[in-house]
């Protein structure tokens, strides 16, 4: 009756590799040995070619898209206030279109014409291009202007520097990164040829 409901795990990993270096000093206690075993890991750093910052452009639009586009509608928006109260309207208007047509697509997820027919990127390069001409005929072209001008390079930047959050590091010799989400094959691939 007393363990009850509890059962007691057999530990199935190998205890860790001895310390190659005989000046390290030996950890003392659990304390110690968390601050011996921690490490700090830094999303941002410069991709060493051009390709590679191609390549990490495009995955961040992808990830990022929404909070990108975003970004620069809060920008757009703050600059409509206090001038331009219709083209304001307009932008809020669209927006809700926008919302809306998210909402259908994440409500029929099996709809053949709304998936496979009609492109989403389409639509939404549609509704960008109204939202811009809406802007440029009520005369916040300007404000459309400097709005792209002075937030796609901030977008740009994060793209270029932001190498990527879904990964962690191996116990290897290298610290060879395997990525945190995808399929467990690849993982166990990636974890096999590291070790």
């Amino acid at each position: 009756m007393a363990n009850y409901g509890t059962k007691q795990r057999i530990p199935t990993s190998s205890p860790p590799p001895a310390s190659t270096d005989p000046h390290e000093p030996e950890p003392k206690g659990p304390q110690e040995m968390f601050y011996a075993n921690f490490q700090v890991y830094c999303p941002i750093n410069i991709p060493s070619t051009s390709e590679a910052a191609g390549v990490r452009i495009m995955r961040n639009i992808g990830s990022f898209g929404l909070y990108y586009t975003l970004f620069v509608w809060i920008i757009l928006f703050i600059t409509l206030i206090p001038e331009r109260k219709v083209s304001l309207i307009l932008l809020v208007i669209m927006t809700y279109v926008t919302t809306v047509y998210c909402l259908i697509l994440r409500s029929f997820p099996n709809s053949v014409v709304l998936h496979r027919i009609i492109d989403k990127r389409v639509v939404l390069a549609l509704l960008a291009v109204a939202t811009a001409v809406q802007l440029i005929l009520t005369e916040a072209g300007i404000h459309l202007a400097v709005t792209l001008a002075s937030s796609v390079p901030l977008v740009l930047v994060h793209a270029v520097l932001w190498a990527n959050f879904d990964v962690f590091v191996v116990e290897s010799g290298e610290g060879e990164l395997v990525p945190l989400t995808g399929h467990e094959e690849s993982v166990a691939e990636n974890y096999s040829a590291a070790v």
